[in-house]
């Protein structure tokens, strides 16, 4: 009787450290999963910003936005984040009107583009700390993934002058 008694017990304890380790594998995916779908979202985002800042460059500001805005449109992934800071300086450089539509769309754009940059980073901050743990990392949980990176930008929001009325 007393050896059934331990043979239950390493049972249990089995059956409790594989639930934790189905469940932290799962806690990985999803996290993981999160992070790409973040990323796919700031790209969208990021194309947005870009498609109304060649808009509002063709309508009245010029060349260097247009070029800027052009350049990230078509910009390579590794060379990404280097086109999106231009681009955001040259918005910087130029007097918005919040009350010209273009420009209304551009700084709309901007400001969910950095609502989705906060969201990717903060996912991608979880996603690497749940693989960057001992057990997940001893057991290769994360295995044929990437890691989640950064994309790393300057500040995306762009704003109207302080002496024009919003509106």
């Amino acid at each position: 009787m007393p050896g059934m008694w331990w043979a239950v017990g390493v049972a249990v304890a089995v059956g409790l450290v594989s639930a934790y380790l189905v469940w932290t594998a799962g806690r990985v995916q999803r996290l993981q999963d999160r992070a790409e779908l973040a990323a796919r979202a700031l790209d969208a985002h990021l194309l947005r910003r870009a498609a109304a800042a060649a808009v509002l460059a063709e309508r009245r500001y010029g060349v260097e936005l247009y070029a800027a805005a052009r350049i990230a449109l078509d910009a390579r992934p590794d060379e990404r984040e280097a086109a999106e800071n231009d681009l955001t300086r040259q918005l910087r450089a130029v007097q918005l009107d919040p009350t010209d539509p273009d420009c209304e769309a551009v700084i709309a754009a901007s400001r969910r583009l950095a609502l989705a940059r906060q969201v990717h980073t903060d996912l991608v901050r979880d996603a690497r700390a749940a693989r960057g743990r001992p057990l997940v990392r001893l057991l290769r949980m994360g295995r044929g993934r990437d890691w989640p990176r950064y994309f790393d930008i300057d500040d995306p929001t762009v704003s109207a002058p302080a002496d024009v009325p919003t509106g």
